[in-house]
């Protein structure tokens, strides 16, 4: 019996050795360092600029026929009168209310790139009004922000965009590469009707962009415990989504004499169910390199979990599955959005009918959810409808996955770094939709960033209430554009660094 004793404890202190140093060991990757660099801006023009861009509202409704079209207009005349340099001097195409400018390199052999944002903006809730600081299209410039609706989605990325090319034209300088820029005006509903239309374009012309940079994740501040860096979060793909109808059967009559479980009752449990068993997720591929990377900034304890995954697998998921933002990193995510049943308050439905949304997951397709749902609910009482979604059929699959071992991840990085230092810049995966579903078509890698730090409390602006940017924070950001047009018109090649399996 001591011999056993003596033995599981000898085998639980080599286990804790391991563990330890495996922690010791999981320290940030040497790299090599990359210099801060600055540059002389008219800050004041530029933040005036960004909120006069706030007071057109460009608002993308569900319906087309609410578009206030006069605003679009006036918005591309502004942006052709206050950069009148661009305008002159480079060649622009209009696809309906879409922006495509091109300046020309002076190497044509080599890939253009693409850097892009959009300027169409949801609406505001009705109701909120009242609840803004700042009117949500003042565009005023109080308490170190610019406030209203665009600041941070995405007017701030397509105002950056325009003044880095403009910095650059005025001290004369000249691409070797193609930059094409593309400014979009029906982002928010999908952009059929712009991205869509450059893409096209595009690829009938027969160009192949080396890289493309749209709106995405920005440099996240206090959203991972114990990291007191600037995390940028280069998402190189984005999550699909497709929607569909769990319907619940029942016989209907009046509601003086209901059966023991009706439409409504059905679909409650087929809900419930659903919740209890989403799509199968987990840390590997891009949630695997995201967290191993900002995972060597976290304190020790931390740190144990994550260098000894072969043993803290289970504990890290289902810790990060507790946290919506997480969890939408690891897996499918499941919404129910709407619900309708009977016509009268007396009248029992025949159907009782949940919309639920579901976004995709780069390890999964629309088919895969669709089977994955009907297998939980689906019997003779619960039906799964599919549903058609935004003009892409039953769906919109998720994107591929760009690589973060290119010269174009690799020039966004340095970018980053070159104007904010001391920061963490990781592979990272897009939850949301953006016009990079299109542009991904005529892309060897598809890129999603916008080089403005963010906080937890700025997040709610996002087609919230409130929202804004700081002004040195959109300050930086236009310097990251100008440094990072610097380095992707260049054709410099960079020594690709293994990560981590």
């Amino acid at each position: 019996m001591k011999r056993i004793f003596n033995v599981l404890a000898l085998s639980a202190l080599v286990l804790l050795i391991v563990i330890v140093v495996r922690a010791l060991l999981h320290t940030p990757k040497i790299t090599d360092q990359v210099e801060t660099i600055d540059y002389a801006l008219d800050e004041g023009l530029m933040l005036a600029h960004l909120s006069e861009s706030i007071r057109f509202q460009t608002i993308s409704h569900q319906g087309s026929l609410a578009l206030n079209t006069d605003d679009f207009d006036n918005f591309q005349a502004w942006v052709r009168q206050t950069y009148s340099q661009l305008d002159q001097a480079l060649e622009l195409n209009m696809f309906n209310g879409t922006m495509l400018y091109k300046w020309a390199g002076t190497d044509s052999a080599l890939k253009p790139i693409l850097v892009t944002g959009h300027y169409d903006v949801v609406p505001i809730i009705p109701g909120t009004e009242d609840l803004w600081q700042q009117p949500p299209f003042s565009g005023v410039i109080s308490d170190g922000f610019v406030w209203g609706r665009g600041a941070l989605d995405d007017k701030s990325g397509v105002i950056g965009i325009l003044e880095a090319v403009s910095y650059l034209m005025a001290e004369g300088y000249q691409p070797k590469r193609t930059i094409y820029l593309s400014f979009g005006h029906d982002e928010e509903i999908g952009g059929a009707k712009g991205a869509a239309l450059v893409a096209d374009y595009l690829e009938a012309s027969g160009v192949q962009l080396d890289w493309s940079l749209d709106e995405g994740s920005f440099l996240l501040d206090g959203f991972l415990p114990g990291v007191d860096k600037l995390v940028a979060t280069v998402n190189v793909a984005e999550k699909g989504s497709t929607t569909l109808q769990i319907v619940g059967k029942g016989v209907g009559g009046h509601s003086s004499m209901p059966p023991n479980k009706n439409a409504v009752g059905f679909l409650a449990t087929a809900i419930t169910k659903l919740e209890k068993q989403p799509m199968p997720g987990g840390l590997d591929g891009l949630s695997l390199a995201l967290f191993d990377t900002t995972s060597r900034e976290m304190p020790f304890r931390l740190k144990l979990l994550f260098a000894n995954r072969w043993l803290f697998s289970g504990l890290i998921e289902a810790t990060l599955a507790k946290d919506p933002a997480t969890n939408a990193m690891l897996r499918t995510t499941t919404a129910p959005t709407m619900l309708s049943a009977s016509v009268k308050t007396n009248v029992l439905p025949i159907e009782a009918i949940a919309t639920v949304n579901f976004r995709v997951h780069p390890r999964d397709s629309v088919l895969s959810i669709f089977d994955h749902v009907s297998k939980v609910v689906a019997n003779d009482n619960v039906e799964v409808r599919p549903m058609k979604w935004d003009g892409f059929g039953l769906g919109q699959p998720a994107s591929q996955v760009s690589s973060w071992e290119s010269k174009g991840y690799k020039n966004i990085e340095d970018s980053v770094k070159n104007i904010y230092g001391d920061v963490i810049v990781a592979p990272g995966l897009m939850v949301a939709a953006s016009d990079s579903r299109h542009y991904g078509r005529v892309a060897d890698d598809a890129y999603r960033f916008n080089p403005f730090p963010l906080t937890k409390a700025q997040l709610t602006g996002f087609h919230g209430t409130n929202e804004r940017i700081g002004t040195d924070d959109f300050v930086r950001g236009v310097k990251v554009y100008i440094r990072l047009l610097e380095l992707g018109s260049s054709p410099v090649s960079y020594t690709h660094l293994t990560l981590p399996t």
